[in-house]
């Protein structure tokens, strides 16, 4: 049997979805009833960005949740987590069924679902049938999308929030009005975990006007809609960090000159534009790409701000900043130019300098359970439920800021640049990069606050002799995050003996050698002289 309801997503921009939304289902183009069918227009999208004024974006979002004439459900604020007794016994003994079968198919969980009555029920047959429809494609959604399909360790969550949800409000809805007259209205805000973006996915497929708005340009259903079938993505001139949604309706109006001095802004300094304002990319997510230089080159380099490199790139959300990996093996005959070379490094502002080993301390926790947890479909990382775990360290850090860290690594988890060890496996060595990343040494993360990505680009010094330490795996493991996140890092061993190899492949990093080895080649200091001459000049 076909499904007698279909909705499609109709077409709309940035300045008229609510006008759109305002329109009975009789009056959308494409409208269409048939004896025994129907067809409608739904007003389905995700919105990313701001307007120009972000007081004008709040004032229209605020404006329209509180609107008298229309019913819109701000539903991060709604979603009622509670679940009754039995309703929660019943999907927990389907689950176990699920689990013991390993994997009941697509059409048996929906038949087990219909038996205990876990479905919302409907007088109007039809409206049933499709809600069950929509479950089925929802189901299917998810097979598809994670690589264990339905045995995936996230999806018993899932099932529970959406028996959970589809009881506390499309049941509700359907009560309280004709759906296929007044189909419920939705406004979803900001961030968004697995089972929320499943409900909000479901609540499309059923027929329900949704729509996504997220200031800072994230698409939270991507991974879900990543073609546009069911919603339709606009993006709106500008971004902005996320904010709770506002709780009064914004004051303050922004004056013509203010509009006209924000357009100017916005063309000035686009990401196209090279006129960049100081932290113009805080909320963007940073991505290193490794230059690979000559000896001379590298110092030459190493100067220059993050814009003016080879292939510094800002695309989408994201800011590609070209970075200098190298070691330099040994000392130059000419100890002078060699010891020049160094402190012109290790006294930049935006430098840390690491003379003792280990610099780090090997975090020996089990975060299995955090590491699985945060995993997508895909089996990758996804980093907006890293920072959002109770877990994450970082959470004093600006939200930018945390969301870079969290997308790195995320890459340097997945792609991981360590060797692993005898009979450690990949998804070991990947746990083992998770765990050291959750211990970024203090200094560490006040030079990434400093980081401005399209300026100076901060610095990771390592100076390694033979008598200061040896440097271990979760050394390596840091430099492999910072390499990956956007710093330089230049390691100089006057002895010309291994310390990173010994963890990291060398197609990874440039490998200088000068015509000398020395041994006990103690670290010098700027003289207070130089020092204060490089800061008047």
């Amino acid at each position: 049997m076909n499904d007698p309801i279909t909705p499609f997503p109709l077409s709309f921009t940035v300045n008229d979805w609510f006008q759109m939304l305002k329109k009975p289902l009789t009056q959308r183009e494409g409208y269409k009833q048939d004896e025994g069918s129907i067809s409608f227009g739904q007003v389905a999208g995700r919105l990313l960005g701001t307007h120009l004024s972000e007081d004008e974006y709040f004032e229209e979002l605020y404006d329209a949740v509180h609107n008298e004439q229309v019913s819109i459900h701000l539903l991060q604020e709604e979603l009622d987590k509670s679940i009754e007794t039995e309703r929660f016994q019943a999907i927990q003994k389907i689950l176990m069924i699920h689990q013991e079968e390993r994997g009941l198919s697509v059409n048996r969980l929906i038949a087990f679902l219909d038996g205990e009555k876990l479905i919302p029920q409907s007088e109007n047959r039809q409206l049933y049938f499709h809600f069950r429809t929509a479950f089925t494609k929802l189901l299917n959604t998810y097979q598809h999308k994670h690589k264990e399909g339905l045995m995936d360790p996230g999806f018993r969550r899932v099932m529970v929030d959406m028996v959970k949800w589809l009881w506390n409000h499309l049941d509700h809805w359907v009560q309280d009005s004709d759906f296929l007259i007044n189909p419920p209205k939705v406004l979803w805000y900001g961030d968004a975990t697995e089972s929320e973006r499943y409900f909000l996915y479901y609540l499309i497929l059923a027929g329900c006007d949704v729509l996504i708005f997220h200031p800072e340009g994230k698409d939270i259903l991507l991974e879900l809609d990543d073609d546009q079938q069911v919603s339709k993505v606009l993006s709106y001139p500008s971004k902005t960090q996320l904010t709770p949604f506002p709780k009064t309706r914004p004051v303050r109006k922004s004056t013509v000159a203010f509009r006209a001095s924000q357009e100017i802004d916005k063309v000035l300094h686009s990401d196209e534009s090279m006129l960049y304002k100081p932290w113009q990319f805080r909320n963007y997510e940073p991505m290193s790409i490794t230059l690979k230089t000559t000896y001379d080159e590298l110092f030459i380099l190493m100067k220059e701000r993050s814009f003016i490199r080879p292939n510094f790139e800002v695309k989408g959300n994201k800011v590609r900043i070209p970075v200098l990996f190298a070691k330099v093996q040994g000392v130059s005959k000419n100890r002078k130019q060699y010891w020049d070379r160094v402190q012109d490094l290790t006294d930049r502002e935006n430098a840390l300098t690491v003379r003792r080993f280990p610099f780090t301390k090997e975090i020996n926790s089990n975060l299995l359970f955090h590491y699985k947890n945060a995993l997508d479909s895909q089996g990758v990382l996804q980093p907006e439920q890293i920072i959002q775990s109770n877990w994450w360290k970082y959470k004093e850090l600006p939200n930018g800021l945390q969301l870079g860290i969290a997308a790195a690594v995320s890459r340097y988890c997945a792609s991981p640049r360590l060797k692993a060890l005898q009979h450690e496996t990949n998804e070991q060595l990947q746990l083992f990069l998770f765990t050291q990343a959750m211990g970024i040494p203090a200094e560490i993360l006040k030079l990434l606050q400093k980081f401005d990505y399209a300026q100076d680009v901060p610095k990771l010094i390592l100076y390694n002799t033979e008598e200061n330490g040896k440097m271990t795996r979760s050394d390596a493991a840091l430099i492999a995050l910072l390499n990956e996140i956007g710093l330089d890092i230049v390691i100089f061993n006057p002895p010309g003996q291994n310390d990173i190899e010994l963890f990291m492949d060398e197609k990874y990093y440039d490998t200088h050698w000068l015509e000398d080895v020395s041994f006990g080649e103690e670290f010098k200091e700027a003289s207070v002289f130089k020092k204060l001459m490089k800061k008047i000049f």
